[in-house]
């Protein structure tokens, strides 16, 4: 209903006014999936009314004048109160960004007029039923109450901001001209009464019925300018004339609104009194006391509008604890700077000093609210992923920018050239902190904490990814101390051409890896990538320094000597390889002989295209959750070949069984092929097999009833 109702709206204005809403191929239908996504389809700065809406009706009623939408009005009418936002209590924001507008345009009239101004400020008081909200701001004529609160999208503050001309001493936040139209998300009735010259007037409305527009007297507790909005609240809505709700959406919303916002309170207070029943009148007791007091709430400066070199550390780390409510984490670093230019953008990043909660349970969490937007000091989201990308979900920070394009309930980026600065802009500043804390003895604390995030950036961020390999840490086979391979490459042996990686669940399973005799042998160190994000990572990157990073287990080790003598092996040892190829079969793509091996009897290696193990595992266990048995991306890139040590008493042992033609050749056969696997990191899916193998042998003496004592065949 709420759909087609939109989209009769949609198409009955866009003919009656010749104004598009939606720009050429955009489908409202995908913008529209959830009936909490708010509407994007309105310029951000409209040239044009949305309709022509001065009123087409007037009447004589209780000495003032009645005025009647148009009916296309009362439909967008409709559509903002039930569709425009997303979240009904954003209407405390609109109104007091509106309230804080009419105190700007006052206090930048009396400086450039010389007129006098007490100081401003916003009072906001409630009743069991209304809540009213009282500036001593710029005020409205009554011609301005009917051209701004008769007309849709119809901005004052646009308006004033033409006729002044740009300037910025002016600090003013409305500028789509439908903010005050939330108060009916609330509210069933809204009452205006205000004063700019020529006496008070007071504006009334329920919303789609239209509106009244009377004189009045002055209100006894207002200056004599000024304005006070009462919302006579919905019957649902009641929540919103609790003291405490509003002092909850005012510290979200507008704590760093450059004026005082003051709300009635009643506080249980509690003093010290005489007690009636002590006759000396010594001692005294404690009792509650209800008091009502004007509060104020917006006590936070917003410290990213300093000068940096004003604010101190201990500033900024507090700033950081109350903002981010994280009172026992002290950030690692921030950084607070001002960007002029393209675009104008105040900012204040941190990075915290421990993984936030959230994040521990899922490094992407979508709840986890790391970058609040503010627009002039207002705040208005906390959940824009298009400001910075994932891998740096961790930074917290303040981005406040005039330039961002918002849609109409302004809770939603506009993709635009603007966003894309922006976001650029946050980027480089984030990877500067990280790289100077790099150069730090807090590094190491950072890695533990975020060193997943800026491999994830390896992954996903081609534009940066030289840099971001360069801050990474990675565990190394001689070295228990994490290392950068930078570091690595500095200390490559001389004659070492490339990068070796061996992957695997743990850094004493990739050690056991046979790939390692062969490095060990040529006296190279070895990238231990002992979790899948880090493989995926190293094949990513490439090269580092101009050094091709390679898997180890892929590798040819043989140089021209060794291959004379592995063709010498290969043609001695031909029986048994033939013996392995029909015993395992299928398991195997192919049998052969190396000799990089040094103690192993075999290995298991990988063709030059195929997936280590650990990187099988974690790709199937992509297929599991997906609620697939077999991943299909696997294919045959997890068939091995198996590579026998033609120098190893075991293997020539079982060359000897398979020429003697005795039975336990097929146990030995096995037991290469298991130890190969293990010893790789693929393990073993015939687990009772492997067990009945290792109990026969221990049985026969250790030698499987031994090649004199075996039965021979034929």
């Amino acid at each position: 209903m709420r759909l087609s109702l939109i989209l009769s709206t949609i198409s009955t204005i866009s003919i009656a006014s010749g104004f598009h809403l939606f720009p050429p191929a955009f489908n409202p239908r995908q913008s529209l999936q959830k009936a909490t996504t708010p509407i994007t389809a309105f310029s951000p700065f409209p040239r044009t009314d949305i309709t022509s809406l001065s009123s087409t009706e007037t009447a004589e009623a209780s000495g003032g004048e009645t005025y009647k939408f148009d009916a296309e009005v009362s439909r967008v009418m409709d559509i903002i109160i039930n569709s425009l936002y997303s979240d009904k209590s954003v209407f405390l924001r609109e109104l007091t960004s509106n309230a804080a507008d009419a105190l700007d345009k006052r206090r930048f009239l009396s400086l450039t007029e010389e007129k006098q101004f007490s100081d401003g400020g916003i009072k906001i008081k409630t009743t069991p039923e209304t809540l009213t909200i009282t500036d001593n701001g710029i005020g409205m004529t009554k011609e301005e109450l009917v051209s701004n609160l008769g007309r849709i999208a119809n901005s004052g503050t646009r308006k004033f901001s033409q006729e002044i001309g740009k300037n910025d001493d002016t600090s003013l936040i409305g500028q789509f001209g439908v903010g005050f139209y939330s108060g009916f998300l609330v509210a069933d009735k809204m009452t205006v009464e205000t004063c700019r010259e020529g006496g008070w007037h007071k504006w009334e409305s329920e919303a789609g019925e239209g509106y009244t527009v009377v004189e009045t007297e002055k209100p006894e507790d207002m200056e004599d300018q000024g304005t006070r909005l009462t919302l006579h609240l919905k019957k649902d809505c009641l929540e919103y004339a609790k003291s405490e709700r509003l002092e909850e959406l005012l510290g979200k919303y507008s704590s760093f609104i450059d004026f005082p916002i003051e709300l009635w309170t009643e506080k249980t207070e509690y003093k010290q009194v005489p007690d009636p029943e002590d006759e000396t009148g010594e001692k005294k007791k404690t009792v509650p006391e209800k008091v009502e007091k004007w509060e104020l709430m917006n006590t936070q400066k917003p410290l990213w509008l300093r000068d940096p070199k004003e604010v101190t550390d201990d500033e900024y780390g507090e700033f950081y604890k109350s903002t981010f409510k994280s009172s026992y984490d002290d950030p690692l670093k921030h950084t607070h700077f001002r960007l002029e230019g393209q675009v104008e953008l105040k900012s204040l990043l941190y990075i915290p000093g421990m993984l936030p909660f959230e994040l521990s349970k899922n490094m992407f969490d979508e709840d986890s609210k790391n970058l609040k937007l503010y627009v002039k000091r207002v705040f208005i989201n906390d959940d824009f992923e298009d400001l910075i990308p994932r891998y740096l979900k961790f930074i917290r920070g303040i981005v406040d920018s005039d330039d961002l394009e918002l849609n109409v309930g302004r809770e939603i980026l506009q993709k635009s050239r603007i966003l894309s600065v922006v976001r650029k802009r946050l980027v480089r500043k984030s990877l500067d902190m990280i790289k100077e804390l790099k150069e730090s003895d807090d590094y190491d604390k950072f890695w533990t904490n975020f060193g997943k995030y800026i491999k994830v950036g390896v992954v996903e961020d081609e534009q940066n990814i030289e840099e971001l390999s360069g801050l990474c840490l990675w565990t190394m086979s001689d070295s228990e101390k994490m290392t950068s391979l930078e570091d690595y490459v500095s200390s490559m042996k001389e004659g070492q051409e490339k990068i070796y990686y061996i992957s695997g669940d743990s850094k004493s399973q990739c050690l056991m890896n046979p790939a390692m005799e062969a490095l060990k042998k040529k006296g190279y160190e070895a990238v231990l990538c002992v979790e899948p994000l880090d493989e995926i990572a190293v094949q990513t990157m490439g090269k580092f320094s101009d050094k091709e990073i390679v898997d180890a287990t892929k590798e040819q080790w043989e140089d021209e000597e060794d291959k004379d003598q592995k063709e010498k092996e290969e043609e001695r040892l031909q029986p048994a390889i033939d013996y392995l190829k029909e015993l395992l079969g299928k398991k195997v793509a192919d049998v052969g002989v190396t000799t990089s091996l040094t103690s192993s009897p075999s290995a298991a290696r990988q063709g030059q295209y195929g997936m280590s193990p650990s990187m099988q595992r974690y790709m199937q266990a992509q297929a599991v959750a997906l609620g697939e048995e077999e991943n299909p991306m696997l294919g045959n890139m997890n068939e091995v070949k198996l590579e026998l040590n033609p120098g190893h008493s075991v293997v020539n042992k079982f060359a000897d069984m398979v020429a003697a033609k005795a039975k336990t050749a097929d146990v030995y056969g096995e037991l290469l092929y298991d130890l190969a696997m293990i010893t790789s990191g693929y393990g073993v899916e015939d687990a009772k097999g492997l067990s009945e193998r290792i109990v026969g042998i221990m049985e026969g003496g250790g030698d499987a009833g031994g090649v004199a004592d075996a039965e021979v065949v034929g």
